[in-house]
């Protein structure tokens, strides 16, 4: 199984950024896919989750900017991030599971929740 984000990068507030997470080794139709982050010195957050379906769902902080997607034919999953803050700087990671789907920005994600987890692509926002 592989997971691997690409698409982070240094960026001035108010920018954007595309992530993408190419997978392989699952059956990526068949798995819900999810955005955590971690900030320097904190906690895994959670950010965005999208169902098999194509629903997606998004934490208060990043609703309206951030869109997530999928695309099965080509096993990969997207994560487009508008006006980006200083606040979004983390370590943006890539996960998979097939029956969590974290749709709560009170969710608190640990890295036993899910199933499978990429290695994470940095995110910096500064001037």
């Amino acid at each position: 199984v592989q997971l691997v984000e690409s698409g982070g990068g240094l960026v001035q507030p108010g920018g954007s950024l595309r992530l993408s997470c190419v997978t392989s080794g699952f059956t990526f139709s068949e798995y819900y896919m999810i955005w955590v982050l971690q900030a320097p010195g904190k906690g895994l957050e959670w950010v965005s989750s999208i169902n098999t379906g194509g629903w997606p769902c998004y934490a208060d902080s990043v609703k309206g900017r951030f869109t997530i997607s999928r695309d099965s034919a080509k096993n990969t999953l997207y994560l487009q991030m508008n006006s980006l803050k200083p606040e979004d700087t983390a370590v943006y990671y890539c996960v998979a599971d097939r029956t969590l789907l974290g749709c709560s920005s009170a969710f608190a994600p640990r890295r036993a929740d899910f199933a499978y987890w990429g290695q994470g692509t940095q995110v910096t926002v500064s001037s």
